[in-house]
């Protein structure tokens, strides 16, 4: 098939320094804050997803102008007043849950009613766990089925500050409410479980109105109107979430060793790092140094080292979300039984891939039981495939693609992994760095 990829053998041993991606989730917000900036902002490394190109896609449809050319790009911010909001006007988040949540902050005073879509596994995603915040601001949302895409948003000129509650460790969720918050006058106050701080962070950097009280369990964001955003050039660091699928692939390797160059490793970013070595994975970072509020660094990692079953703590879950399934492989070469619990977000994704972890480990034969939140791997050290597996039918979520990819490499056996287009939505350039990794076969 066209658009499926066939894997016959295990991955050599290989020596490699590597560069991924620039990480999505800061270049989706740059992309949002700059397009509110007053003046010209420029991004080197910026993400050239389709995540990315829809947030883009999206601030030029609300009137800014944007120039990109390979991976620098150029935005003209018109100001905090700067969205031309026109009639009859649908923005498509295509697959990006970050990019359908965040701009609905920004959007909730819009003058005309703006229809947001996305593909069909955004549209089965939950939207009321952000609608119903920003509604208490003062905007009209209305839902398909009163909890998803598409959905229909009629801002207010009178925004009211709100308290919130955001008990689910969702950045997006909190990232929003944030984002609406710098819209209003008043004091909006966010209690929010402990999760991804790029938000956070970039405020912080220009000098925005965002205050941050950290507690042990919860962070206490108090946010006020801003008057003005400057506009701001920002090298985007390699992300994290890419750079995982090449962490346990060296992991899984044996007498292999990689070097990542320039990776975010922003604290509530590294939970596979902390799992994984947890594990008794030989994963070091190198030259840190701290840029713009995000700590940085080169993570080199040595393959073929024992492997020991892990008890997760819950405390390392939202700092790993993205990272599960890739996580999961290594649980399944592990000595002994590794248990994994409080998943239930993981299966809010853009696919269940709670599910699909479930699934992948079956395939591979290895024992594991799930149930809608928990998952207990029985690992085999001696783990080695020669059979045929097939993976499709997965709502094209990009993770399970690569994560089919790793443990093919890894395992061996004879795979055929469909749908090998899903990774432009967040990793377009995969399959040359594996490619790249390959090159000592």
């Amino acid at each position: 098939m066209p658009n499926s990829l066939l894997i016959k053998k295990k991955i050599r041993e290989f020596d490699k320094k590597i560069s991924v991606s620039g990480d999505k989730s800061i270049s989706i917000r740059w992309v949002l804050l700059a397009s509110l900036a007053s003046g010209v902002s420029k991004a080197q490394n910026l993400l050239i997803s389709k995540d990315v190109q829809a947030a883009i896609s999206a601030v030029r449809k609300l009137g800014i102008k944007v120039i990109v050319r390979d991976k620098f790009c150029r935005i003209y911010g018109n100001g905090l007043n700067g969205f031309k909001y026109k009639k009859n006007l649908t923005i498509n988040a295509e697959n990006s849950g970050t990019l359908g949540r965040l701009i609905l902050g920004f959007l909730i005073n819009t003058t005309n009613p703006i229809k947001l879509v996305g593909d069909q596994s955004l549209s089965k995603r939950d939207f009321k766990r952000v609608s119903d915040p920003l509604s208490k601001f003062g905007a009209i949302i209305k839902l398909k089925n009163k909890k998803n895409l598409p959905l229909v948003i009629q801002g207010s000129k009178n925004l009211k500050p709100i308290s919130y509650l955001e008990k689910k460790g969702s950045a997006q969720c909190k990232s929003s409410v944030i984002f609406a918050g710098l819209r209003t006058k008043g004091t909006t106050i966010i209690k929010a479980k402990k999760s991804r701080n790029h938000t956070e962070l970039m405020c912080k950097y220009l000098g925005l109105p965002v205050s941050v009280k950290s507690n042990k369990n919860y962070d206490e964001i108090k946010v006020k109107k801003v008057k003005k955003i400057k506009p701001f050039d920002y090298k985007i660091p390699s992300d994290i979430s890419s750079s995982a699928f090449f962490i346990v692939l060296t992991v899984l390797s044996k007498n292999s060793k990689l070097v990542i160059k320039n990776v975010n490793i922003n604290h509530s970013r590294i939970g596979v790092i902390q799992i994984l070595k947890k594990m008794g994975a030989d994963i070091v970072f190198k030259n840190q140094k701290t840029y713009k509020g995000e700590n940085i660094a080169d993570i080199q990692i040595r393959g073929g080292k024992t492997l020991n079953a892990i008890n997760c703590p819950s405390k390392l879950n939202s700092g790993a979300i993205d990272e599960f399934l890739v996580i999961f492989l290594v649980a399944a070469k592990a000595k002994g039984i590794s248990y994994f619990k409080d998943l239930t977000e993981l299966n809010q994704k853009e696919s269940p891939r709670l599910k699909w972890g479930n699934k992948i480990l079956n395939k591979i034969g290895i024992k594991n039981i799930v149930t809608e939140s928990t998952i207990k791997i029985y690992g085999n050290p001696n783990l080695e495939l020669k059979k045929q597996i097939i993976i499709k039918n997965y709502l094209k979520d990009h993770r399970v693609f690569m994560t089919g990819i790793i443990a093919a490499l890894s395992f061996g056996g004879k795979w055929e992994i469909h749908d090998k287009d899903s990774i432009k939505t967040s990793f377009p350039n995969f399959l040359n760095i594996i490619n790249e990794l390959k090159k000592n076969d």
